[in-house]
């Protein structure tokens, strides 16, 4: 609901909060692309494939690949808008840089913007924590598309929850926005922004409680709901793992370590700001509609489905239950951004971040010199030749790298088991006898598992394999008609 009239508008607040503080803002701005820039390659699984797609959409343009056409999209398409516009000026590679590093102003500061709605103060204790998340699983995970609807979602949350009601103009044409980019954070917006209008207006706890049922039971009801009308499946572990902190565990299991110490100093943090506050008469007033939000989201991740599959040649809308914890950062964060506001709460987050941001240099320095491998020996091929690959990721890893071929294909070689043109959930789609990608989908998962018959049609063709048991060495060879395409290929899990 707006403001008291007795209180200015958000927009005019939030203008004067950003002349009053923009060295902040601006440094701190600079300090969270760090990660972005610091290796020549961004490392961020899907970015290669939407990279590559865009590099097919401008060869689609000029008629340079008969048997692929852009389709006419209206959502899950932003992000790659973003890549081909900045393209078409600056190159596809300085475009990625860009794309990328708009994508993540626009989700930190969402984050930031809806935690100072929530809480009624700018979170700058919490920047190390929103940075965490920033550049946790969904980021590296390249689901950009998702990534940017969730920020402006948050955004237009922010504007909804404490703007008056002409300033929900400006957040109906962000959510509009958020639609683009992808169809889950718009959702997420709608029923957040439903959720939120009614509990300010019944701000008892009794009519509070009330709707929290409602909201819970409307959960069952769509689990019910798509397990009857559409092939689904369930999310993988115990729901309790998928708390938001999850977001961190990236590339082995010593991310273990700042997941824990963040979960752990985010519930000793906020007991001790309730036991020294609980005398406080409006201690709950900025906790409350956080904390329903956040247990719904939960509820969300136990009750609605890990994937669904679609009819062909629509491919499953996969990997549900991790990306609702980006969801679940993000309503933590307001939760820490309740309480009252401590030099150690910086302190203690700032040395977690110092850790991830650590452990995440370090690895993504790796991929990056994997990245290279593919790059000199595809540079080394004859021009605009077939390429297959099955890179599987590194030993306890939750971050695919297999597309680091498709980053690397561009302006080189076609990446021929490139699964977007066959998902059906792209703009480039693909014809069923075009020598440039598989146009099944099974057929392209099968490539990636490296358990795809090469076919007659398919030479010539060339597959990029791990050749070392550590994972990290890569080598290229010419395939034959008849061979499973990985038969070489070396991998630490056999």
């Amino acid at each position: 609901m707006p403001f008291p009239t007795s209180e200015p508008a958000a927009l005019p607040q939030s203008f004067r909060f950003a002349r009053e503080h923009w060295p902040k803002l601006l440094a701190t701005s600079v300090a969270i692309l760090v990660p972005c820039f610091w290796h020549r390659e961004i490392v961020a699984s899907d970015l290669g494939s939407h990279l590559y797609n865009a590099w097919l959409v401008q060869l689609i343009r000029h008629g340079q690949v008969p048997g692929l056409w852009i389709a006419s999209q209206r959502t899950n398409v932003l992000f790659d808008y973003l890549l081909s516009g900045f393209g078409a000026v600056f190159g596809l590679h300085a475009a990625e840089k860009i794309s990328v590093a708009l994508a993540v102003l626009i989700f930190f500061w969402g984050i930031f913007a809806f935690v100072s709605a929530a809480t009624r103060r700018a979170p700058w204790t919490l920047v190390p924590c929103i940075a965490l998340f920033t550049y946790g699983w969904t980021f590296h995970l390249g689901f950009f598309n998702y990534y940017l609807s969730l920020g402006l979602a948050f955004f237009s949350l922010a504007i909804f929850w404490r703007g008056r009601r002409w300033e929900w103009l400006l957040a109906a044409a962000i959510s509009l926005v958020a639609l683009v980019a992808h169809p889950l954070g718009f959702a997420w917006l709608l029923a957040a922004a439903a959720y939120i209008a009614i509990a300010e207006m019944a701000p008892h706890p009794r009519y509070q409680a009330l709707l929290f049922v409602v909201g819970a039971a409307s959960l069952v009801a769509l689990h019910y709901y798509l397990w009857v009308h559409y092939n689904v499946y369930a999310g993988t572990g115990p729901w309790y793992v998928f708390n938001g902190a999850d977001q961190l565990v990236l590339f082995g299991p010593r991310y273990r370590i700042p997941e824990i110490a963040l979960a752990a100093f985010a519930l000793i943090a906020l007991a001790v700001d309730i036991i020294r506050r609980r005398r406080e008469p409006n201690l709950w007033k900025y906790y409350a509609i956080p904390l329903q939000l956040y247990i719904l989201i939960e509820l969300s991740v136990h009750l609605l489905p890990g994937g669904i599959h679609f009819p062909p040649p629509t491919a499953a809308l996969a990997l549900l239950t991790e990306r609702l914890t980006s969801v679940s950062a993000g309503l933590a964060c307001c939760l820490l951004g309740a309480m009252q506001p401590r030099r150690w709460h910086l302190a203690g987050m700032a040395i977690t971040a110092a850790v991830f941001f650590c452990f995440m240099y370090q690895d993504t320095a790796k991929v990056n010199t994997m990245e290279q491998q593919v790059v000199q020996m595809v540079s080394k091929l004859p021009p605009n030749q077939r390429v297959m690959a099955t890179i599987l990721p590194l030993p306890g890893s939750r971050v695919p790298i297999q597309h680091i071929v498709d980053s690397a294909c561009v302006g080189r070689c076609f990446s021929y088991g490139n699964y977007e043109p066959s998902t059906g959930l792209f703009r480039v789609r693909a014809l069923t006898d075009n020598p440039y990608v598989l146009s099944d989908y099974d057929l392209a998962v099968d490539m990636e598992n490296g358990e795809y018959t090469v076919q007659p049609e398919d030479l010539p063709v060339y597959q990029v394999y791990q050749c070392s048991i550590s994972g990290t060495d890569l080598c290229i060879r010419s395939l034959e008609a008849g061979e499973d395409n990985d038969r070489l290929g070396v991998h630490p899990d056999d």
